[in-house]
């Protein structure tokens, strides 16, 4: 019973992962408001996972920095077909402030993975980040051949 009714939660929701690639956690503060009962996230059926084999959408934030290049390959690997990964703030862009000469940075993240939706901003605010769920979270579930009714 509790499997079915799991089952009938995941048909209809958006699933996402959070990812960390480094940086000042700015853009991370952000993302957990979304949690918080001014924005709500679980109203939209959003809900988040640590886990990248539950995601329907990897958000990443953070500069990729020369250890993470392989680790994000592994992790878009582990998450399920169709892969939707959302580009958090300016570091996983630009590399911004962490992109100097001589450093260990290498952006921008889809050189490594391919990115659906990028947020900019230094942080972005929450708003900005909800959109961009809304905006590639329903194709998620349509491509999975799931209904959001």
């Amino acid at each position: 019973m509790l499997d079915a009714l799991k089952g009938i939660i995941r048909k209809s929701s958006i699933h996402a992962c959070l990812i960390n690639t480094g940086g000042c956690n700015g853009c991370d503060i952000e993302v957990v408001a979304l949690l918080s009962p001014r924005y709500d996230l679980e109203q939209y059926g959003i809900y988040f996972h640590n886990n990248p084999r539950e995601a329907d959408v990897i958000l990443v934030t953070g500069p990729v920095a020369e250890q993470w290049k392989e680790n994000l390959q592994r992790i878009y690997a582990k998450a399920p077909e169709p892969k939707i990964v959302v580009a958090i703030g300016a570091c996983p862009l630009s590399g911004h402030i962490y992109n100097q000469e001589g450093s260990a940075i290498y952006p921008p993240l889809h050189e490594f993975i391919p990115v659906d939706a990028s947020v900019p901003g230094c942080p972005p605010r929450p708003t900005e980040i909800l959109q961009a769920l809304l905006a590639v979270g329903p194709d998620a579930i349509a491509a999975k051949g799931r209904q959001n009714k």
